[in-house]
């Protein structure tokens, strides 16, 4: 399963931001996943998926590039909005490359916003 947690007033602002950023990344390109991500210094990268014959990538694993390509040292957030059941292992994996443990929301398209710990 996707998350753990509801949605709830919880959820702090700055999270809910990236959380609509990768809804409006999914619905705006017709794409399977839509992804953002925070550095530390707050800065947002927002993502879909790629799907080239040659370059297959996911909305998280994208949205980690850009950080990572335009300088970004740490992540102190992530969220994905998917069609898919499970997070694959390489996108946590993206995410913990810059260091800690970065809490990624997930949530199906239209589902409850849950909080994945990274692995």
């Amino acid at each position: 399963m996707l998350g753990t947690m509801t949605e709830s007033t919880e959820l702090h602002p700055e999270d809910r931001k990236i959380v609509t950023l990768a809804r409006s990344a999914r619905a705006r390109n017709g794409v399977p996943e839509g992804a953002a991500v925070r550095d530390e210094t707050g800065r947002t990268y927002v993502a879909g998926t790629v799907t080239l014959d040659s370059l297959q990538l996911s909305a998280l694993r994208t949205a980690v590039a850009m950080a990572v390509a335009s300088g970004a040292r740490s992540l102190e957030a992530a969220a994905v909005v998917t069609t898919a059941d499970h997070l694959p292992p390489e996108d946590r994996s993206a995410v913990t490359d810059l260091g800690g443990p970065t809490p990624i929301r997930s949530s199906r398209a239209s589902g409850p916003i849950g909080r994945t710990a990274p692995r």
